[in-house]
């Protein structure tokens, strides 16, 4: 287990190093993290490499019994880089340059950067090779975030044209047919005419844009997968990470796809950042480290876990006392190997001054590196336990490409993907059950529950998957906006909704809408759940029923002859259709039926404790983590203001 700092010793004077170093053991730390931003240091001038900082920077770590995690330095080319080649800058929508000065302005598209890149990669790793005080690399820093991961070049533009190309075998004629260019006249005579998808009147083809989407990922999946293939060839025993950024299902690239080939994920988990009002919800961290640890499905590192208020121009929520050491204990309860805090100390200059440390700049030890050292202190203990891997009964299942089609035609100004899948996820959460958050092309093999919410895109592929699953048992949840269009984008002809699924689900959607509320219809139980009322929104499919349980009809005139939510047994599986956005009661009762019926084991608590179970046959442990600013039980635990407990069971 790796516990530590993210430590910047370029950025402070010389001479504080030994007592920083002293002051990092004296925490708990074994481990410091660094060189992610110190691509000028290590080459002032063009082909003049000088590693003489970090070689002293790891003498000095390994004298005081430190590891180092090395980063490349990509994600900050230096000046003179970016004066002779401006090209490597990558461009805005409107076709402006991006300044230099901050971070990520590197188009994933330039040779150039490919060409310098592997220059200083190539030099750092041969200089370091077989250091042993060097127990991983990090490739680049928080791959696409801050919208680096969109270029809009002429770089790019070629390169689009070449995967298109590629794509459909220097076929345009194909690519018409397949995109329906007839539509507004749009027909190509030849790859170099298609645009990039920027502002236009109206909008562009969707086919296009989303084959612009998986253009856009690509480009950065293929920038790691070039760093991954480079540092193995120089040093085949490295062990290579990348710290992902929060907010993956929003972005331009598929952070599964860049994980692939990466021995370790790691994350930075930032539970409020400058200018929130308060922290984002307790179920909503989870999730996102749940995601994070769906990339591979294995237990991942935190590489920045907050302990002060952060925020580059505004400053953010100050975690209270015990808060933010809170959120580490469940960083770790949800799958999390090693840690290390962001930042050492925080800055005097640059753009992060305001993104405080575990020491401020006062540089005294304060409430903050007390949290820590006990933090370290008791955590280190479990560690055999905690790199156990986490056995979940429930997934809930994402597809880039359906995200990426929700970004090009949102449909309902209220729907958000991923809040939809955190609606589904926080029952879940609430009755203490484990939960996976897996690409649309991981195994589903082991799971009891499976939520697909809003894969819009058919694919067969993974319809044979979800088939199967059912067939041996399994409890598919799929919901509204699902199978809607093809692989291409476009509503296939001839089939009804959801496509390909009509047998498996024993409905076919007749009509829907779009609503502007989240409470637009009154939603009628049946059956079973007569009992039940409550109010549905965003989106709705008018369901017609050919073979399936109605559980849900809805209530409002008009539409009373059409289901809502209905349920079918096939095989020894079951599956649901989820016809439009419900809420939180009415969610609640069905996910709480479909944990019944497939015997998962829920554990009671109040409001805002979480407890997480971890390890394996007779070493078993039980965290409970309150995330209330009061005191709140589990069971007879009684837990103080953010306090967590761990109790073997």
């Amino acid at each position: 287990m790796w516990l530590g700092v993210d430590y910047y010793p370029e950025q402070w004077n010389p001479e504080l190093m030994d007592a920083d170093m002293d002051t990092i053991k004296e925490m708990g730390g074994n481990v410091i993290r660094i060189a992610e931003f110190s691509w000028h240091l290590m080459e002032k001038k063009e082909g003049q490499y000088d590693f003489s900082f970090f070689d002293k920077v790891i003498a000095k770590a390994k004298e005081k019994d430190l590891k180092v995690i090395m980063g490349t330095p990509t994600a900050t080319i230096p000046a003179w880089l970016a004066k002779k080649y401006p090209s490597i800058l990558s461009q805005f929508e409107n076709g402006q340059k991006r300044t230099f000065g901050g971070r990520h302005v590197y188009c994933f598209n330039s040779q150039e950067m490919y060409t310098y890149s592997e220059k200083i990669i190539r030099a750092l790793v041969e200089h370091y090779k077989g250091e042993k005080q060097i127990v991983a690399w990090q490739i680049d820093n928080e791959i696409g975030h801050e919208d680096s991961d969109i270029c809009w070049c002429s770089q790019c533009q070629k390169a689009f044209w070449k995967y298109l190309e590629e794509k459909f075998d220097k076929d345009i004629d194909r690519l018409n047919d397949i995109y329906g260019t007839t539509f507004w006249s749009q027909e190509y005579n030849s790859f170099d005419e298609i645009p990039l998808p920027a502002a236009t009147i109206t909008t562009h083809n969707p086919a296009l844009r989303l084959d612009w989407e998986r253009f856009r990922s690509l480009s950065i999946v293929r920038f790691i997968d070039f760093q991954v293939r480079l540092i193995k060839e120089i040093d085949p025993e490295a062990v290579v990470m990348h710290d992902f950024p929060g907010g993956g299902l929003g972005k331009h690239v598929d952070y599964s796809q860049v994980a692939r080939n990466l021995d370790v994920v790691a994350y930075n988990n930032y539970p409020v950042w400058g200018g929130q009002k308060e922290p984002i919800l307790p179920y909503e961290i989870a999730f996102g480290l749940d995601y994070i640890r769906g990339l591979k499905r294995e237990n991942f590192w935190i590489t920045e876990a907050i302990m002060g208020a952060q925020g580059h121009d505004v400053t953010g929520f100050l975690p209270r006392p015990n808060q933010a050491k809170m959120w580490s204990y469940q960083g770790m309860a949800h799958g999390c190997t090693s840690m290390m805090y962001f930042r050492y100390r925080g800055a005097t200059k640059g753009a992060e001054q305001f993104c405080y440390g575990v020491i401020d700049a006062d540089n005294i030890k304060g409430r903050k590196f007390y949290e820590v050292q006990s933090f370290f202190k008791d955590i280190e203990q479990y560690a055999q336990i905690l790199d156990t891997p986490i056995h979940s009964d429930v997934a809930i299942v994402y597809d880039y490409d359906s995200l990426a089609s929700f970004r090009i035609q949102r449909q309902s100004i209220l729907l958000d993907c991923p809040n939809e899948m955190k609606k589904l996820y926080k029952t879940f959460y609430d009755e203490n059950v484990s939960v996976d958050v897996i690409p649309s092309d991981a195994d589903l093999s082991g799971y009891k529950i499976v939520l697909v919410p809003q894969m819009i895109i058919t694919k067969p592929e993974f319809r044979s998957k979800a088939e199967m699953f059912v067939e041996k048992g399994g409890t598919l949840v799929l919901t509204y906006r699902n199978a809607v269009k093809d692989v291409n984008n476009n509503i296939p002809f001839g089939q009804v909704i959801p496509v390909g699924y009509s047998t498996l689900t024993g409905i076919m959607v007749t009509e829907t809408e779009s609503l502007q509320d989240l409470d637009a219809f009154p939603l009628v139980g049946q059956g079973g759940f007569a009992d039940s009322q409550g109010y549905g929104g965003i989106f709705r499919d008018m369901l017609k029923v050919q073979d399936a349980e109605v559980l849900y009809r809805y209530g409002d005139p008009f539409y009373q002859e059409y289901a809502a939510v209905t349920r079918r047994k096939q095989g020894s599986g079951t599956i649901y259709y989820l016809g439009c956005g419900m809420d939180e009661t009415i969610t609640a009762r069905l996910m709480r039926e479909i944990m019944t019926d497939n015997e998962i084991r829920t554990i009671p608590s109040d409001s805002g404790v979480e407890i997480v179970q971890r390890g394996s046959g007779t070493k078993r442990f039980q965290m409970y983590i309150n995330h209330n600013d009061h005191e709140a039980k589990a069971g007879d635990v009684v837990l103080k203001a953010f306090e967590c407990k761990i109790e073997q069971i």
